[in-house]
């Protein structure tokens, strides 16, 4: 693969985020906002209000997320956040806060499908976990999957898998269920 660069989703990079994410917003409406508003809200705004909304925050400089390029080309998106301000993962019964900790969290990827299968999630994770801590993140938190069969439908893979955050060095914090840990990864001392 050839070299990869990436930068925060911020007004200047939004048409290319738009560019990655297509008509769709990456999948059925989504435009990253299923962590962000309630399952209601979520709902009740799929499609041009998420990405409305979306764009507002990005706009207003809210840290939401890093946009992987080969070239100028965007061809993957991580998003990582403080926790706080994601309704539904605070409101969530399976991944509810352990600690009090103000950790980041990264909840979700969009991979250019001819650039899938090929390790750039673990660049992702690398780099968002990077932009977190030059952000002043404790700690950053994930909640990928454990497939338990080989091949997982794409639809189903937007939350990551553990092992792609065990390579970029995350460790699991607790085991929310069978299939979904809760890992963590702490900034070098």
């Amino acid at each position: 693969m050839q070299k990869i660069s990436f930068k925060p989703l911020e007004a200047s990079t939004w048409s290319d985020l738009e560019t990655l994410f297509g008509e769709r917003g990456a999948c059925g409406g989504c435009w990253c906002m299923t962590w962000r508003l309630s399952s209601r809200d979520y709902e009740q705004n799929k499609g041009e209000n998420n990405r409305r909304m979306f764009r507002e925050q990005a706009e207003a400089g809210k840290p939401l997320g890093i946009i992987a390029y080969v070239g100028d080309t965007p061809v993957g998106w991580c998003s990582v956040s403080p926790r706080e301000t994601l309704t539904r993962l605070e409101n969530s019964r399976l991944l509810k806060r352990t600690d009090e900790l103000p950790v980041w969290s990264i909840t979700c990827f969009f991979v250019k499908k001819e650039y899938r299968r090929k390790g750039l999630s673990v660049d992702l994770i690398r780099a968002a976990a990077e932009y977190a801590f030059d952000h002043g993140a404790p700690a950053v938190e994930a909640y990928p999957m454990i497939p338990k069969k080989e091949s997982v439908p794409e639809v189903f893979a937007f939350i990551g898998f553990a092992g792609s955050f065990e390579k970029a060095g995350f460790h699991l914090f607790r085991q929310a269920s069978e299939t979904r840990p809760v890992m963590r990864l702490y900034p070098k001392q």
